[in-house]
């Protein structure tokens, strides 16, 4: 509580508002009971927006640490999208999220609308490898024609400059792949490399902290994340266009790890190092990390977009002060657009804010398309590869100043934001609902928190006020040695993850084929993911390795439910 208060006021510091005052200390934790009067009467029929009219089992509170604080802070001036009180319900509808959010103590039946784990717009299509290419199943009709063509610009692959082609030059000169399409494979994750058939769907990120202490100003002040290769910039282009060569291949490495549980079961885990072979404009700098990034599903995007920032800050606890073991913390970070620091909430290390910027960083970083928010019409070329900045661009001025103007760039968007998050397979079995007894008795859903309701006021109606199940907090969270990668992000460290979302995770095998996991895709199951973790989760995966079979299995059973 104490370092969150401090950093609130350098914030306010260094942005010229008025310091917070001293007030007294706040218990560290509370307990939170919501009478079953706070319940409004629930219309017939599919609310899932909505809450169930129903009384909630009580139970201790997780510790709500910044939302404890917001009595302190009254009356002072907010940092743009790190508000710490939700500003967007009214008192009697907050008591209604605090009770419908709250984890359950009853494991003998799955929760009121817990099959709609996407809220209203969940898919309820049978479960096929397009089982994430569905669209928000509560979209009007004019919406679902904007999806399909946000669809079609994120499967369309553009083409190096000069073209024939209308509007689909631009590509690269040096790029990862051709469309968005191609490294989210079906709208789901990519894959690591398969011997020497390299990859589209992982990426090396290329970067180094902050050295001198102008740079070090720069990343306290949130101007920069890090500092990317002078040679090869952000990240690495395998590919170029026609003319051109690539930077480079990744390589990977594996060593075999046998780790041996409580029962005798034997699992073995199998360790990557990271290379690149093949640089094609001389040495990496000495003091440039390698961090592998595996594509994430695009499914319920909006949804997160739409959790209000209070209700993810109020699961961090940077000192653990609650003693659980679990200090998860924000990445705050700067809006491009607005220059005002915010929640960061996208990301392997929780990075970006929007997607919007995620999609501009991508087009630039991944493709070679320039966009308004990134107008890179070189993409990720840089001052020492004169070559690929000589390289005609595929800006077209009766189409506006970039690649992807701003029309590209709302449909792309759209798309992004309303992929349907699928039902739930299987939630009343009695070995799934064992398992999430097992997820939550263990530990698991400290980090993964289950559940949240989105902002009343959300843009567009599809993610207004909709109860979804990510589990997930965003945050930031230690993952011991084994999973760092040692490359700071902001504030995130070299051993820092954000927690990723489970929902859709059991379709994996459906929708890609494969079931590798975690941020390089080391994890060729969901056990291999769970033994994997470290840090702040040790505690959990030990239990986990000293359950007994049955426990494991009906962990994973509600996993792949999910």
């Amino acid at each position: 509580m104490r370092r969150l208060l401090e950093f609130l006021r350098r914030l306010r510091r260094a942005a010229g508002s008025p310091p917070l005052l001293k007030r007294p200390a706040v218990p560290a934790r509370r307990r939170y009971t919501i009478p079953t009067s706070c319940f409004g009467a629930i219309p017939k029929g599919k609310g899932y927006a909505l809450f169930p009219g129903r009384p909630f089992h009580t139970f201790p509170g997780i510790a709500l640490v910044l939302a404890l604080t917001s009595s302190a802070i009254a009356g002072d001036l907010q940092p743009a999208g790190l508000t710490t009180v939700r500003s967007d319900l009214n008192a009697k509808d907050q008591a209604r999220v605090t009770a419908v959010t709250r984890p359950t103590t009853d494991f003998s039946r799955p929760e009121p609308f817990e099959l709609m784990q996407g809220g209203a717009g969940t898919s309820e299509k049978d479960v096929g490898r397009d089982a994430f290419s569905q669209s928000s199943a509560n979209l009007t009709f004019e919406e679902e024609g904007t999806f399909k063509l946000g669809n079609a610009l994120f499967r369309k692959n553009w083409v190096s400059s000069p073209s024939s082609t209308q509007a689909s030059d631009g590509l690269g000169p040096l790029f990862n792949e051709r469309a968005c399409q191609n490294c989210h494979l079906k709208d789901g994750r990519g894959r690591p490399p398969q011997g020497d058939a390299g990859t589209t769907s992982m990426f090396l990120r290329l970067a180094r902290e902050a050295s001198s202490a102008e740079e070090k100003a720069a990343i306290a002040g949130h101007r920069l994340l890090n500092f990317p290769d002078p040679v090869y910039g952000a990240q690495l282009q395998e590919l170029a266009v026609p003319g051109l060569r690539g930077e480079g291949r990744m390589h990977v490495d594996y060593q075999e790890r046998k780790v041996e549980l409580t029962d005798g079961a034997v699992v073995f885990l199998r360790k990557p190092s990271y290379s690149v072979t093949e640089l094609g404009y001389g040495p990496l700098d000495t003091r440039t990390t390698l961090s592998p990034r595996l594509t994430p599903p695009m499914i319920g995007l909006g949804l997160i977009e739409q959790i209000a920032p209070a209700d993810i800050l109020a699961h961090a606890d940077p000192d653990d002060r609650d003693g659980g073991g679990i200090s998860g913390k924000p990445n705050i970070v700067r809006d491009s657009h607005s220059g005002e620091l915010t929640l960061g909430r996208f990301g392997w290390k929780a990075q970006t804010a929007l997607i919007r910027q995620q999609a501009a960083d991508a087009f630039a970083g991944d493709i070679g398309i320039s966009t308004p928010e990134e107008p890179k019409h070189w993409g990720d070329c840089t001052a020492a590869e004169a070559k690929c900045l000589a390289m005609p661009n595929g800006v077209q001025a009766r189409l506006g100043q970039v690649e992807a103007p701003s029309p590209v760039m709302d449909l792309v968007i759209f798309y992004s934001q309303n992929l349907a998050v699928p039902a739930r397979r299987d939630l009343a079995a009695p070995d799934v609902l064992a398992g999430k007894k097992v997820f939550y008795e263990i530990g698991c859903a400290s980090c993964h928190t289950p559940k949240f309701v989105t902002r009343r006021d959300a843009p567009n109606k599809a993610q207004a006020f909709q109860l979804i199940w990510p589990y997930s907090d965003f945050l930031l969270h230690d993952m011991g040695p084994d999973l760092a990668d040692g490359q700071s992000v902001g504030d995130a460290t070299g051993s820092e993850w954000r927690t990723p979302p489970l929902w859709g995770i059991g379709l994996t095998q459906t929708v890609n084929g494969n079931s590798f996991f975690l941020h390089d895709g080391r994890a060729r199951s969901l056990t291999e993911a769970i033994l994997w973790h470290g840090g702040e989760a040790q505690s959990a995966r030990d239990r986990f390795a000293a359950a007994n079979a049955g426990e494991r299995d009906a962990l994973v059973k509600f996993l792949e439910s999910l």
